[in-house]
């Protein structure tokens, strides 16, 4: 096990088990937040088209602003406390983020039962609860990720943390499944009962988990926290960087962000990362429909879905091993490659190999997935980076994750807007009217009297092109970022040598 940034925890298992069951706790409502909340208020509150569109272009901006602002106002303190004087530890740093867990993850969990009953104007209701809910959403996962990156270093211990939110996040996933069982638009109440137990189990978990981890932390920490600033009294240990910083505003940090050339690389790739996820998800069952409707049945249907749906996180288990043998570098280039490979087969073999097609569809959307829940290991790295490189006296996570969710968000945008506008130009057919809005004359020219229906061979091209094009483009962004290998290394130690300033007698976790 590598060494964390302020000590030694005793029973470092124990300790990545609480932290991944935090994501236990997110995961089982936020799935079911993502089926369900469109569906509640179009077909049971019966919210208006012009009501839910404003809802949403006004959550959009919200969505897209509330990580910087969240991670600015939770790290800026650590930006300036060095002109302050009032140096703020790592250890203080750490149970910062799990104080706020213990309070915003509650918060959370009781924004996500105010969408279950209906309490005001279906508008009203569905623009301030998805605002209420993304904001405490945000909250929650800003400090959840920033601890990734404030509790490890070393690779191998960010990995093993990674690793048990993955196993949390699979069985967070069961809680889909279960709500078969309780959904009813006819009768709403037994679904209700189901989402107030799911809420009361998150609140008690967020609120114990954190608990037990400041407990944990400030009984093996805090003493070797006094010891270091005793023996900082006598001129022993002192970090490298000490000297005083004006206070740093949001203007120069942005600044700073510009010239952080992997940052910019990272975020170009990660843009096309979070754009293709968004697709997957979004057109799906337009595959589905249009492509593999008339030769799988409904039972084999709703099995890609759930496999789609539970195997990422169960494949990350795997691919977590792969990044400790040979970094996450590599293992994310793999997946490019591996994804610009698919593309092609399936390409060369067409549209009517229809189990090709399934495995494709199904793992087009795992591999994805998949290669998004690495993202935060990159970006723990970039924090490491932005710490040595601009001689911070504390690592700014919760802002820097902030910023990366600013600049990629836009993606989630992209997505159905440029899909279904490349469907509605190859093929005419409009997703909202269902119906062609042109003769898709290029689609049937292009079939060569093959007699595939255009909007089958539209799919059939969207689905193929959409991979290769963005794999072709990540491996050119990807190519360019140079935090890996020795240079990785040695910007670990760099701030591996500072921390251990700050907090003398630290050991390995």
């Amino acid at each position: 096990m590598g060494k964390s940034t302020w000590g030694c925890w005793n029973g470092v298992l124990s300790t990545a088990v609480l932290y991944g069951s935090l994501a236990l706790f997110t995961s089982i409502l936020h799935n079911v937040f993502l089926l369900y909340y469109v569906e509640t208020f179009v077909s049971i509150y019966k919210i208006d088209k012009v009501s839910f569109w404003v809802g949403e272009t006004i959550f959009l901006i919200w969505n897209s602003l509330n990580d910087p602002l969240f991670g600015w106002l939770s790290d800026r303190s650590l930006l300036s406390s060095a002109q302050s004087g009032s140096h703020i530890t790592s250890p203080e740093v750490v149970l910062k983020r799990l104080n706020a867990l213990s309070t915003s993850g509650p918060l959370f969990a009781l924004s996500f039962l105010a969408f279950w009953v209906a309490w005001a104007q279906p508008g009203l209701q569905f623009l301030l609860c998805l605002c209420l809910y993304d904001g405490f959403l945000t909250m929650v996962d800003l400090h959840h990720s920033a601890l990734l990156a404030d509790l490890a270093v070393s690779a191998t211990a960010r990995t093993r943390l990674n690793f048990y939110c993955s196993v949390f996040s699979a069985i967070g996933s069961f809680s889909v499944f279960m709500s078969y069982g309780f959904w009813d638009k006819e009768n709403f109440y037994s679904f209700r009962l189901f989402c107030v137990a799911l809420a009361a189990f998150s609140i008690l978990g967020f609120f114990f988990v954190s608990r037990k981890l400041q407990l944990r932390f400030k009984k093996e920490i805090l003493p070797k926290q006094d010891e270091a600033f005793a023996l900082k009294e006598l001129s022993v240990g002192n970090a490298p960087f000490t000297h005083l910083e004006k206070p740093v505003t949001i203007g120069q940090y942005l600044k700073q962000l510009s010239k952080h050339k992997n940052f910019m690389w990272f975020v170009s790739m990660n843009l096309i990362q979070v754009f293709h996820c968004h697709f997957n998800s979004n057109f799906f069952p337009l595959f589905l429909e249009h492509l593999l409707s008339d030769d799988i049945s409904a039972s084999t249907g709703s099995i890609l879905l759930g496999i789609s749906f539970i195997a990422p996180h169960l494949n990350n288990l795997y691919f977590l091993t792969l990044c400790q043998r040979y970094g996450v570098y590599q293992v994310i280039q793999w997946l490019f490659l591996l994804k610009l490979g698919l593309g092609v087969v399936i390409l060369l073999a067409g549209a009517d190999h229809i189990y090709l097609l399934c495995i494709f569809i199904a793992s087009n959307r795992v591999f994805t997935e998949g290669t998004c829940k690495l993202l935060k290991l990159v970006i723990s790295d970039l924090v490491d980076e932005d710490f040595v490189v601009n001689q911070r006296q504390q690592a700014a996570s919760a802002l820097l994750f902030g910023m990366v969710a600013l600049l990629t968000k836009p993606g989630q945008t992209f997505a159905p807007l440029i899909g279904t506008w490349l469907l509605c130009v190859y093929t005419g057919y409009d997703v909202f009217e269902r119906k062609p809005a042109r003769d898709p004359v290029l689609a049937s020219d292009i079939s060569s009297g093959s007699g595939t229906p255009p909007l089958r061979l539209g799919c059939f091209y969207m689905l193929v092109f959409v991979p290769i094009t963005c794999a072709l483009l990540q491996l050119a962004a990807w190519s360019r970022f140079t935090l890996h290998g020795r240079k990785l290394q040695a910007i670990k130690t760099l701030r591996q040598g500072t921390q251990h300033g700050h907090l003398v007698g630290v050991k390995a976790i």
